[in-house]
């Protein structure tokens, strides 16, 4: 369920008016309520009341096993980064102790690429190539705040050792779906052994997005800054340069979305001048980050070779997880542009 098709008559406004008076926040009739675009697989409203817009983000009404929970991840993130300089959407409000999980945010004053360029933007080559140094610039805030920020959020002991076996058991999983052959990926074991024999012997844990990409950024109307980091349903605390090897791993080429974008070398030397981390394994990062996207979308393939999914859409994710090992290849073999 994605939230352009919410019925938005499925949000209680009576009780969102009672909680908020509950919370001291400006009373009145709850107006101008509509679905907020967008791939989320949660629900957001917009809406206005004493004069003061708001986003509302809530399960959908059929939620997953773990919506709740993510919501409640996410609600906690925010707070967390609420003062920090990581462009976050501001938190408003949150309720968290009961079911549905919901909070309130504060609507973000900027645009996503993937759906277009508005001017300047559009045509302006050097705010397009500022574009892709913000996006490294946002990664590198974010990668500076202390884990201690978020206690207990995530298991960063081990946390590079499990990744390989943790996902190749996630892979291993769809054979159970009825009608998926199983997995055709050309150079998966190879992957999967480079990244065993070259994983680093350490890191600095920190605060992860899980899933960084340009897609997941809003950038300011009047010029190249990210407005917001948005969509934090795979936050955790983890090793951040797994963050920047998702950016690489996704990195559009110049046709897709924004023309003109710097190179992958100039978005590590970017991030690496804002940052005190080790970056000399970063192709090491950047192919995790094909295997275990690749692997995640191999999902989507075996649910539709099960009749779960579109078959449509599982063929397009397929075909970019092929796209993702060939690539994965690539860097391992030293055939890529890597820093």
């Amino acid at each position: 369920m994605t939230s352009t098709h919410i019925d938005v008559s499925t949000v209680d406004l009576d009780a969102l008016g009672a909680w908020m008076d509950a919370q001291g926040l400006p009373g009145g009739p709850v107006t101008g309520v509509a679905p907020v675009p967008g791939g989320t697989q949660n629900v957001m409203v917009r809406f206005e009341r004493g004069g003061v817009p708001y986003i509302l983000r809530r399960p959908p009404l059929h939620a997953r096993q773990q919506s709740n929970e993510v919501l409640r991840r996410e609600a906690r993130l925010l707070a967390a980064l609420r003062d920090t300089p990581v462009p976050v959407p501001r938190l408003v409000a949150a309720q968290t102790a009961e079911e549905p999980v919901f909070y309130l945010m504060e609507p973000v004053d900027g645009f996503n690429p993937s759906t277009g360029l508005p001017e300047p933007h559009a045509s302006d080559p050097a705010i397009q190539h500022r574009m892709g140094l913000e996006a490294a610039a946002a990664l590198a805030q974010l990668g500076r705040v202390a884990p201690e920020t978020l206690p207990g959020f995530g298991r960063p002991e081990g946390f590079l050792e499990r990744q390989v076996p943790r996902w190749l058991r996630e892979l291993d999983s769809y054979g159970r779906l009825d009608g998926y052959p199983g997995p055709d990926i050309p150079h998966l074991d190879d992957t999967a052994a480079w990244l065993e024999r070259n994983r680093p012997g350490s890191f600095t844990p920190g605060v992860m997005h899980g899933d960084y990409h340009f897609a997941n950024l809003m950038f300011a109307h009047d010029g190249p800054r990210v407005a917001a980091i948005v969509d934090w349903e795979m936050c955790t605390i983890g090793d951040p340069l797994l963050d920047l090897g998702w950016l690489l791993a996704t990195w559009p080429s110049n046709a897709e979305h924004v023309p003109g974008l710097p190179s992958p070398a100039e978005l590590v030397a970017y991030y690496a001048a804002l940052s005190e981390r080790d970056l000399s394994a970063v192709d090491w990062y950047a192919v995790l980050a094909c295997f275990k996207l690749g692997i995640v979308l191999e999902g989507t393939h075996a649910r539709a070779c099960a009749g779960k999914a579109p078959k449509e859409i599982g063929d397009v994710l397929h075909a970019t997880t092929l796209t993702l090992f060939a690539r994965a290849h690539e860097i391992t073999h030293g055939r890529l542009e890597h820093p």
